[in-house]
């Protein structure tokens, strides 16, 4: 089924980076008018390749945790998503404290923007929100077991506060917001010098070295195909039913790092040599989402495969090119 063609303007903060480079793809292809901003902290303008000569596509370089510039003040939007801050533990680590200012005061902008506007407002969240859980799988309902002060509270904290801004905003009638909790992701477009996991280890096994593992590598984690993500995402943003709450997004696979890096040894056909390294600092050991609320409200559920996504992955690692059905193969569906 082709996807409904929109009219329309969205705002893709972050829009640069892994995700919001699909994002901003997928947009286009329904028809809508996107706009990029982005700070280039993370993301790539190699990305945005395939935007770039798109009519309806522009991009500006701002930091969203600094007042926004009139270029996109002044414009009427419909759909604001705010990606804006890095994902990947090493970057985010760098400048903590501008983490932590991206997801506040970021947050707080664009919500301004998206009531001056009337724009729909879209959060993604993070699983990291759950800190080392004791409940498994993680629902919606857990409310987490954080560690405020350790060296992934920037991150962890900053999107917790985040999401209480979003939700006082909707609570005072001032913007309609949806706010997702996102699990791990990959898929093309994952930078090589990342620090995930799954870029760590394909990086590593084509580069002829051992893997890393950190820790004893039986720690747990539920991988999600970026090109699922991209259709939870708009999904959620067009969800029309009363306020569901935030929602998590992820596949509910669970595997070991162990059973990851096999997986991938398999499929590059690489044996693999592995060296084990300290666990980081409040590292999860276990981390799956109970998806049961993403099925009900939203009909979303994953479709790609880890093996699947694992080999669209380590292709474009050795081409650079993500010209792959599987990067689309989700996005037929969105309405």
């Amino acid at each position: 089924m082709t996807a409904i063609l929109r009219k329309g303007r969205a705002l893709v903060a972050g829009g640069a980076g892994f995700l919001g480079s699909h994002l901003c793809e997928a947009l286009l292809e329904q028809g809508m008018e996107v706009i990029c901003v982005d700070n280039f902290m993370s993301g790539h303008l190699a990305n945005l390749e395939g935007a770039l000569t798109h009519p309806k596509f522009s991009y500006l370089e701002a930091d969203v945790s600094a007042p926004l510039p009139a270029e996109v003040m002044e414009r009427h939007f419909d759909e604001i998503y705010n990606l804006a801050c890095p994902a990947s533990p090493p970057i985010y680590q760098r400048d903590p404290e501008h983490t932590l200012l991206t997801s506040v005061l970021g947050t707080h902008q664009l919500l301004q923007l998206a009531e001056r506007t009337g724009a729909r407002f879209l959060l993604t969240s993070t699983s990291e929100i759950y800190g080392e859980p004791l409940e498994h799988p993680q629902r919606e309902t857990y409310r987490g077991n954080v560690n405020p002060i350790g060296p992934r509270a920037c991150y962890d904290e900053g999107k917790r506060a985040a999401e209480t801004l979003a939700f006082d905003f909707e609570r005072m009638g001032r913007v309609q917001v949806r706010v997702v909790r996102i699990f791990n992701t990959y898929g093309p477009r994952l930078a090589p010098d990342d620090g995930r996991v799954v870029s760590n280890l394909i990086k590593q096994i084509q580069g002829g070295g051992s893997l890393t593992i950190y820790g004893d590598g039986l720690q747990t984690r539920s991988f999600c195909f970026v090109a699922d993500m991209i259709a939870g995402l708009i999904t959620m943003m067009r969800y029309e039913g009363e306020q569901p709450g935030p929602i998590n997004l992820g596949n509910p696979e669970e595997v070991s790092i162990l059973e990851l890096a096999q997986r991938i040894s398999q499929l590059t056909g690489v044996p693999i040599d592995l060296e084990f390294l300290p666990r980081p600092c409040d590292d999860p050991h276990r981390r799956r989402p109970d998806i049961t609320k993403a099925k009900t409200v939203l009909g979303w559920q994953p479709t790609v495969s880890l093996d699947q996504g694992l080999a669209s992955t380590i292709s474009w690692f050795k081409t650079g090119s993500d010209a792959d059905p599987l990067v689309t193969s989700g996005l037929e569906v969105l309405q």
